[in-house]
């Protein structure tokens, strides 16, 4: 199944320059319906209100960690399935395993390139 380039995709991160920057490979990847939120919490009340096609989101925030907010994401009946990629400049094993666990499509480590998302979305969805 080829990836559709119109989906709606949510990118979740603290940090305003991470966002601009998920944005542009994004975008340099042909994804144009892109949507940002700032923290977990901000996320799932985004989710709620709108049905995303992925989410790609950091690990590390206040007050909703990415972890949390993937259980949560997991938890909930119409959410359980969407396709959620982890983004995280810490590679502990441990982490990587809890985030598979917990039920993350894919795990990207930071820094990283277009290339190294267009594999992430690949191994998810499928040829681009």
């Amino acid at each position: 199944m080829a990836i559709n380039r119109n989906m709606p995709i949510l990118i979740v991160d603290d940090y305003k320059t991470m966002l601009r920057i998920v944005r542009g490979l994004l975008n340099q990847l042909g994804f144009t319906n892109i949507d940002e939120a700032t923290d977990g919490t901000m996320a799932w009340d985004m989710v709620q209100k709108k049905p995303y096609g992925l989410i790609v989101s950091d690990w590390n925030m206040e007050p909703m960690s990415g972890f949390e907010f993937l259980k949560l994401v997991r938890g909930n009946e119409k959410t359980r399935a969407l396709p959620f990629i982890m983004v995280t400049a810490e590679s502990k094993t441990e982490n990587i395993i809890a985030a598979k666990q917990a039920g993350v499509s894919n795990y990207i480590v930071k820094p990283f390139n277009a290339e190294t998302l267009k594999q992430k979305l690949q191994a998810v969805f499928g040829p681009m």
